[in-house]
C-alpha cells in the first residue's frame, strides 16, 4: 500500500485576520513557520517521506520547503492543489464577504452557493473538480510502499477527505475541520473499487484525520 499525507500549510496573516486568501501570495507568520517546522519534525519522526507535492502558492510552498529540509525529500509543485480562486473578493474578511454576498454562504444557501462563481474567480465545484483530478493522478501513480506528503489548503483538504467519507460538498466544508498544518493520513491500496475517491483501480482509506497534536501549545488552532 502507498501512503498519502495530506497536509495544510502554516498560519498566514490572512488566516489570523480571517481574510479570504484565494490565490494571494501570502507568506507564513512567525507562528506559521513554527507550525511548519513542527509539522516537518512530526512527518520525519512518524513516516519515511519519499517525495513532496505541493500547491505552488507561497504559503504552501514555504511549508513544503520546511518538510523537505527535515526529511530530505524533494518537493514538486502542482497548481491544481491551489485553494479556491475567489477573484475580486480576495482580501475581504469572511464577515464582509458572507455578510454582503450571502449567495456564497453554504450554511444559508446550501448547494447553490457551491455553484456560484465570483468575478475573475471559480466556483467551489470548479475547485473540487481540479483537486479531484490532482488526487486521482497522485493516487494512480503512487508506488507500493511509497509515502507522499501533499501540502495544500483548507479547501482542497475538505474536498479530498470529504469525498473519501462520501460527504457532499456542503457537508464536506461545514462538518469538517482542518487546522493549520493538520495532517490527514490516507492509505492507497490496489484492490478493485468504485467511487470518485477509489478511482476504480485503487482503494483509499482515511486512517488519521486533522492531526495537530504535535503542534506547540502556543499554536492553538483557528480553522479559517
Amino acid at each position: 500500500m502507498g501512503t498519502i499525507l495530506l497536509c495544510r500549510h502554516g498560519e498566514t496573516p490572512w488566516n489570523r485576520d480571517r481574510r479570504v486568501q484565494g490565490w494571494a501570495p501570502t507568506e507564513l507568520t512567525e507562528r506559521g513557520r513554527e507550525q511548519a517546522d513542527a509539522l516537518a519534525a512530526f512527518l520525519d519522526a512518524e513516516y519515511a517521506v519519499d517525495r513532496i507535492v505541493a500547491s505552488d502558492l507561497e504559503r504552501a510552498a514555504e511549508t513544503a520547503r520546511a518538510i523537505s529540509r527535515a526529511t530530505g525529500a524533494d518537493a514538486t509543485f502542482d497548481d491544481r492543489w491551489r485553494e479556491r480562486d475567489f477573484g475580486r473578493f480576495q482580501g475581504l474578511t469572511y464577515d464582509d464577504l458572507f455578510g454582503t454576498y450571502p449567495e456564497y454562504t453554504l450554511s444559508e444557501i446550501g448547494y447553490a452557493a457551491a455553484e456560484t462563481v465570483p468575478e475573475s474567480g471559480e466556483s467551489l465545484l470548479d475547485m473540487w473538480e481540479r483537486v479531484g483530478a490532482a488526487f486521482a493522478d497522485l493516487r494512480a501513480g503512487i508506488g507500493d510502499d511509497e509515502t507522499v506528503a501533499v501540502v495544500a489548503h483548507g479547501g482542497p483538504l475538505y474536498a479530498v477527505t470529504g469525498d473519501i467519507k462520501g460527504l457532499d460538498v456542503v457537508a464536506a466544508v461545514l462538518d469538517q475541520d482542518q487546522g493549520n498544518c493538520a495532517v490527514n493520513e490516507i492509505r492507497v491500496g490496489r484492490d478493485a473499487g468504485g467511487g470518485v475517491a477509489a478511482g476504480g483501480s485503487a482503494t483509499v482509506e482515511l486512517v488519521r484525520e486533522n492531526v495537530t497534536s504535535f503542534l506547540p501549545e502556543a499554536t492553538t488552532q483557528e480553522n479559517y
